[in-house]
């Protein structure tokens, strides 16, 4: 058996230096959100934030120009309006190429986005039902069978 190759080298000086993860993007609003346990996911190229069986947030944070990184909040189109009030600046992520999306971004450029994103972390917190949604179950694979061949 031939030798392994050495791993390539970890240290920054290197010109094959290869970093260990991406940053979290936004961390103060896992900072925030601390008391209620949340979990990740990488999602999207972007961190999903769980609390409890639901989905709350989306960190995003992708090199400019783009104008949907920020702080995405998961949620329906009938809270919008009520949510609006609360977040000013919120709008539809637009990414997805929809005029009205389900997901709802505080962007990060706005004047108000780390109070904004603290003020969703309380929402959070209160288990307010505006924010979050149990994610869709993720679909089985099946195995792919020859033509003719039937299921025993």
């Amino acid at each position: 058996m031939p030798p392994r190759p050495k791993p390539p080298s970890t240290s920054p000086d290197s010109p094959f230096h290869i970093p260990t993860r991406k940053p979290v993007p936004h961390e103060f609003v896992l900072d925030a959100l601390a008391a209620a346990a949340p979990r990740t996911n990488p999602m999207f190229g972007c961190l999903a934030v769980y609390v409890g069986p639901k989905i709350v947030l989306i960190l995003r944070n992708k090199p400019a120009p783009d104008a949907d990184n920020g702080v995405w909040l998961c949620t329906t189109e009938e809270h919008h309006e009520g949510l609006r009030r609360e977040f000013p600046h919120m709008r539809s992520v637009r990414v997805f190429r929809k005029k009205v999306t389900g997901w709802q971004v505080l962007p990060v450029d706005a004047p108000d986005f780390e109070e904004a994103a603290l003020h969703a972390c309380e929402l959070i917190l209160a288990r307010d039902p505006r924010v979050g949604k149990l994610p869709k179950p993720r679909r089985r694979k099946t195995a792919i069978r020859p033509a003719g061949l039937k299921r025993t």
